[in-house]
């Protein structure tokens, strides 16, 4: 059996938490748009954001443009500015986040979060010391690439230097489990409410806090 050296961990609802349903309605505020409809328009782009082809800005002003409004850019650049801010003031880790980071690093594992997100969350993740407790962070939006897509788990593997079956990757959705299971890591699906009825990937195990997570590299 390959030692385990790496541990590939995501970042939203497997460390982090943010609410944002406030994040999107104040920013749709500021242009006068009901969250609703933002909400709408956002998740229409929101591939192109999470794999870095636009930024923020550009994404904004898409969105204003197709709800018929003009893209000013002090409306864009406030907008902007203010979705970076509530993501700041809202995200936190969960409890158990930084003990367990601490107790791989303490082990020697090596660390890479593997997440899909935009430009902003990498100043969250320093913001909350989550870049000095990890050896890469690959963010989706950096690399061009998104879970499940292959591509950015072997980034990671790569930049951590161990081969897949190294690994452990832990996250809380199923389909990006799937794609880390195709790759050949082991991998973990943090479920830290109910399963509701949702079956667990096959080659996955289900984890209900991080330090289970921890217990796979003993």
């Amino acid at each position: 059996m390959t030692q385990r050296q790496a541990c590939l961990v995501d970042a939203y609802d497997t460390i982090v938490t943010c609410d944002f349903s406030r994040q999107r309605g104040e920013v749709s505020a500021l242009a006068g748009l009901p969250a609703r409809t933002w909400q709408a328009e956002y998740d229409r782009i929101e591939p192109w954001l999470t794999d870095g082809r636009i930024t923020k800005t550009q994404a904004f002003g898409d969105i204003l443009r197709a709800c018929g409004l003009q893209p000013r850019a002090d409306l864009v650049a406030a907008m902007v500015a203010r979705d970076r801010e509530l993501l700041l003031a809202n995200g936190r880790l969960f409890d158990d986040a930084i003990g367990f980071l601490e107790a791989l690093r303490a082990r020697g594992i090596r660390i890479a979060i593997v997440s899909n997100c935009t430009e902003t969350t990498r100043p969250l993740l320093v913001k909350l010391g989550v870049d000095a407790l990890a050896d890469v962070m690959v963010l989706s939006c950096e690399a061009g690439s998104a879970k499940p897509d292959a591509r950015i788990f072997h980034q990671a593997l790569d930049q951590l230097g161990v081969p897949p079956q190294a690994a452990v990757f832990v996250d809380d959705q199923a389909g990006y489990c799937a794609g880390a299971v195709a790759v050949g890591i082991t991998t973990a699906q943090i479920v830290r409410g109910e399963l509701n009825g949702r079956a667990p990937v096959a080659g996955t195990t289900v984890v209900r806090s991080l330090p289970e997570v921890a217990a796979m590299f003993a």
